[in-house]
């Protein structure tokens, strides 16, 4: 399996590199973008680590195409800000309507080429969900109706099954948010998206570490990876019972 990188809006100020692994035999497209916030970097060293993991065949996809683009609005992380504008409120809200910025155009066009049946999209956010039902840190979101819905749930049971502290355990919530990548690839593209929002208060190895393993419970989800191919190091998991 071989990873390879290629650049989002080549030539373009805000052009950013993008990587597709694809397994042996033909299966699912997984699309997994990080970064659409510049700040919320947990979520894309996550990204990060999930190409070097796949370039370093520690993990492997046995079936399918996964596309990940690691840091969306390159400008936005150079500075450690959310963005100007807030990129995810600038993807289509129509089938007619396009992008309203060129960046999450070319995002949102990425995924019409690849047309995944999955779409993850990697975020953080204020507060502990099990804390304050208001706050949105911990928690995985959907649209309500999504088909993806049942695979959130089992999600969500085996994360809070081996994080040992109860107040960072994932809550899923449901809702749309139009502009939204996830809200875009879900009601136009038929895919089933999910949004991934860790806790900013938390320590920035857990948050990672959170962040890697939904990602590969959705891949084993979509059938690119088996149970056995899930990449845990002895340090990922000793951190699901150390209290920080």
């Amino acid at each position: 399996m071989q990873v390879k990188q290629y650049m989002l809006g080549k030539g373009y100020s805000w052009a950013t590199p993008y990587y597709i692994a694809i397994g042996k035999q033909r299966g699912p497209h997984v699309m997994v973008v990080a970064g659409i916030h510049g700040k919320e970097i947990a979520s894309i060293r996550a990204a990060e680590k999930l190409v070097r993991l796949l370039d370093q065949q520690k993990l492997r996809i046995s079936q399918g195409k996964l596309i990940i683009v690691p840091i969306v609005n390159q400008e936005a992380y150079r500075k450690r800000i959310r963005g100007i504008p807030d990129l995810n409120r600038t993807f289509p809200r129509t089938k007619k309507q396009t992008a309203s910025n060129p960046l999450s155009a070319a995002v949102f066009q990425l995924a019409q080429k690849h047309q995944p049946e999955w779409y993850l999209d990697l975020h953080e956010a204020n507060g502990l969900s099990q804390k304050d039902a208001k706050v949105l840190g911990q928690t995985l979101i959907s649209d309500k109706g999504n088909p993806v819905v049942p695979a959130v749930r089992r999600t969500i049971k085996r994360m809070n099954h081996s994080i040992k502290i109860k107040e960072r355990h994932f809550n899923l919530r449901l809702h749309e948010l139009p502009g939204s990548s996830r809200t875009a690839a879900a009601r136009f593209l038929g895919a089933r998206a999910v949004t991934v929002e860790t806790c900013w208060s938390l320590p920035k190895k857990v948050r990672i570490k959170y962040q890697l393993e939904i990602v590969q419970h959705f891949l084993r989800e979509a059938g690119l990876i088996k149970a056995n191919e899930v990449y845990l190091s002895a340090k990922v998991r000793m951190g699901h019972s150390m209290k920080m």
